[in-house]
């Protein structure tokens, strides 16, 4: 599949012709795009051994930078990964990622980190080969704005997410397999991304944002302990909490998310994208539904006041 022809989903973007001749952050080097490259040894090509993190450029400052390098270090060391640099260290790198390409703004640092070269392709932690190895990666890269005119619909996995005691969905890993599958799965079904549900049948998340819904002026998302452990979420739930819109994070039925007035999404790429359907049935309110016209709104006012004033 193209990037001219990648659906519709939340991570959907218009092809940018500047980012063929970006420079990629390979272990303290910049490089060309084509010479950015790994060993096939490497635990995070061998097993998706790794933690990551994606980060927005706005007004020339990283959004919610804090909020990322905390995730990110408290998941390297859930899996006792040393990165090999402290939090000013990654900022730096970051930073000099975004300079080096000229970029201030319509921008999206993925920032890679995995245990490293392996002695051998296998599993054991202890076959590593040296430190860890840090890549990141600097586009051009906007949500269409299709996406927040249309919205997205959703089909029902039967991939289920998970807890920490199987595979954390708190934890930003490599590892992604059984959200891809619940990807396929949704766009073989015709949709533009898949809602999974939790080990015990509630609504949990996307395979690839946070889902809320909104019925009878109530907003609502699911607890949190099988979804992802999203920075947008957070500051969402606050923005609701802040402005007197009624929020609940508790479990809900399929059945209720389907009988919602409206429902959106969230994630650090697109911020708050409406949903138009569930599994074929559109949602009632006109595209976008109030409340997530306004908590987008919100939202982007937050961002726009979070990186000029930092």
């Amino acid at each position: 599949m193209s990037a001219a022809s990648a659906g519709r989903g939340s991570q959907a973007f218009a092809p940018d012709p500047r980012n063929a001749a970006l420079l990629v952050w390979v272990n303290g080097r910049l490089v060309p795009r084509a010479a950015a490259v790994v060993s096939v040894f490497d635990a995070g090509f061998v097993l998706g051994d790794g933690v990551w993190e994606g980060l927005r450029l706005v007004n020339g400052r990283l959004a919610f930078l804090e909020e990322h390098l905390e995730r990110l270090f408290r998941g390297a060391a859930q899996i006792r990964l040393d990165v090999g640099l402290d939090r000013r260290g990654v900022a730096e790198a970051l930073y000099r990622t975004a300079e080096a390409n000229g970029m201030r703004d319509g921008a999206h640092l993925r920032l890679m980190v995995t245990r490293g070269v392996k002695a051998s392709p296998n599993q054991d932690p202890r076959q590593t080969i040296g430190s860890a190895t840090i890549v990141i990666t600097a586009e051009y890269k906007r949500p269409p704005p299709e996406l927040y005119r249309d919205g997205l619909a959703l089909a029902t996995s039967r991939f289920r997410t998970s807890g920490p005691e199987t595979f954390d969905m708190r934890l930003n890993s490599h590892s992604r397999l059984n959200l891809i599958q619940a990807l396929l799965e949704a766009i073989e079904a015709g949709a533009d991304e898949a809602l999974m549900l939790d080990p015990h049948g509630f609504v949990a998340s996307c395979n690839a944002t946070n889902f809320f819904i909104v019925r009878d002026g109530m907003v609502r998302t699911s607890t949190g302990e099988y979804c992802f452990n999203g920075i947008t979420r957070a500051h969402v739930i606050e923005l609701c909490r802040g402005n007197g819109i009624p929020v609940e994070l508790a479990d809900f039925t399929l059945e209720e998310a389907r009988a919602a007035d409206e429902a959106f999404v969230t994630g650090t790429f697109g911020g708050v994208v409406p949903v138009a359907s569930l599994d074929g049935k559109a949602f009632s309110q006109p595209l976008p539904g109030p409340f997530t016209a306004r908590l987008w709104k919100l939202y982007r006012a937050l961002l726009q006041s979070e990186t000029l004033l930092g």
